[in-house]
């Protein structure tokens, strides 16, 4: 089930997928200087609760980039959250993820580089092997439309292809890269609090 805030939740296995959070990321711009209001840091735990509180989940994987750089403020806020979420959390490292795996593992948060579950391959770089179908990030996708009258929208979207699903960032603050899409691929857009295929 696609999730219109950018997770997924595999029914079968009570698992809740995310990718790219980028926690701290708020933090991390405003000790630099960047004009970013204080109470955007609360957002994205904000959004964690709903999707977890629809889904009530056995696992929660994230898939990469659940912090944005290195330790900062916000570490006690995801803490707290940890402690408070019923659910047992399993993080696939991402290229952003440089706390002390050590860290994570004082919370009960273990941290795998990717996960096998049958015939899914759980990563955070896109990839592609033989025989598996791969969940990832990283990228975080988006497609442009246009309308008849030259008009132009940019929307984060689930980028499908034969073996592959790119999840869209989860996080407030993360930006989009635009993807074209093949013959074959599928494309779910999150429009208007709702995941449209088109």
């Amino acid at each position: 089930m696609l999730h219109p805030l950018g997770g997924m939740f595999w029914e079968e296995k009570s698992m809740l997928l995310i990718s790219d959070v980028h926690l701290g990321k708020v933090a991390h711009f405003r000790k630099f200087g960047a004009a970013v209001p204080r109470k955007a840091i609360h957002k994205n735990y904000v959004l964690l609760d709903q999707i977890v509180s629809e889904f009530s989940p056995f696992q929660i994987c994230f898939l990469g980039d659940l912090f944005h750089s290195t330790l900062n403020k916000e570490w006690n806020l995801f803490e707290n959250w940890v402690a408070k979420t019923p659910a047992e959390i399993v993080l696939v490292s991402g290229n952003h993820d440089i706390i002390s795996p050590h860290k994570f593992e004082d919370i009960g948060v273990p941290i795998f580089q990717e996960l096998i579950l049958e015939n899914f391959l759980l990563t955070h770089h896109p990839e592609q092997r033989e025989n598996y179908f791969n969940l990832c990030g990283h990228i975080h996708p988006a497609i442009k439309l246009r309308g008849e009258g030259r008009q132009t929208l940019r929307l984060a979207c689930f980028f499908k292809t034969k073996n592959q699903l790119i999840f869209p960032a989860f996080g407030e603050f993360t930006g989009t890269y635009t993807l074209k899409p093949k013959k074959g691929d599928e494309i779910y857009v999150i429009v208007e609090d709702e995941v449209v295929q088109i």
